[in-house]
């Protein structure tokens, strides 16, 4: 899923994945930084960053393996990986060995704006993809429906003024409407 930034790629899958089957678990992978910083932006990952991640998240019993082989079996769940246009080439090729190993039963999910141009470098991964979404700003036209189903407040407001509001201050971006 991409987009550009605050077009509600994170918020929309959260929702979605409220829905899934009885049985899957959704599992947000927090992306680690290298190196302790105030700001939650994934810098540059190496492998094991990546692999710690997905273990410390996995209910897996027993020590982090070295190779990626145990790390997604047993389970059937949804990964999610939001800012993977920041993952290096190892760091995105590590969630499909999940996804290759016997007996897992996983669904990736990679989010971000501008992940699309990343997958791009591994033409395996990307011919493995089910779906491409992207999601836009919000068309003057949706702003009223999509926003009013968001948050209650704005159930209060006239769609004229939603509309001035957008073309004045929001210009479509769904996390400045959040905000």
């Amino acid at each position: 899923m991409f987009g550009e930034p605050g077009q509600g790629k994170t918020v929309a899958v959260r929702l979605v994945l409220n829905e899934v089957p009885a049985g899957w678990k959704v599992t947000w992978v927090p992306v680690p930084v290298p190196v302790p910083v105030p700001v939650p932006v994934p810098v540059r990952p190496s492998v094991a960053d990546v692999r710690r991640a997905v273990f410390d998240v996995l209910p897996l019993p027993g020590r982090l393996p070295h190779t990626s082989a145990r790390a997604g079996a047993t389970v059937a769940r949804v990964l999610v990986a939001d800012g993977a246009q920041r993952l290096p080439v190892p760091c995105l090729e590590y969630p499909q060995s999940l996804w290759h190993h016997p007996g897992t039963r996983i669904t990736l999910v990679l989010l971000g704006p501008g992940s699309e141009r990343a997958l791009t470098r591994l033409p395996h991964l990307v011919g493995r993809i089910v779906a491409w979404q992207v999601v836009p700003r919000l068309a003057g036209a949706e702003v009223a429906t999509v926003v009013t189903g968001f948050h209650p407040l704005w159930r209060t407001v006239p769609a004229p003024d939603l509309k001035w509001i957008d073309q004045s201050c929001t210009r479509g971006t769904f996390r400045t409407w959040a905000a």
